[in-house]
């Protein structure tokens, strides 16, 4: 939320939304005083990117900050893929092989975004 204030109604991409919470502790929702529909609203496009834990173990490399295994990366994808999947523009891009395929379809969303 504070991205959000320092953005100034402007758009920005961030790496997470306040929805994302409630796909783990969606308590939260009625804690903090607010809905799912409320929050949709604060985002006016939501693109998810898929992980490359589905492509297999080639594919997804773990470190120090990444550090679970793949299906529990896959559990997660999941949770957060049920929460805002009902965003009236949300946009899933399904993990590649070809990362350059990927990045392309993540570009040609966020074109037809910038151009609405």
């Amino acid at each position: 939320m504070a991205l959000e204030e320092q953005a100034h109604n402007r758009s920005f991409i961030a790496d997470r939304g306040t929805v994302d919470a409630f796909a783990f502790h969606p308590e939260t929702m009625s804690s903090v005083g607010t809905t799912l529909e409320r929050e949709y609203q604060r985002y006016s496009a939501v693109m998810q990117l898929g992980t490359a834990a589905v492509l297999g173990d080639r594919f997804y490399q773990r470190d120090t900050i990444r550090n679970e295994p793949a299906s529990a990366t896959i559990a997660i994808e999941q949770a957060i893929t049920d929460v805002w999947r009902a965003h009236p523009r949300y946009f899933f891009v399904k993990a590649e092989i070809d990362f350059e395929k990927k990045y392309r379809t993540f570009l040609q969303i966020a074109k037809r975004l910038t151009s609405d």
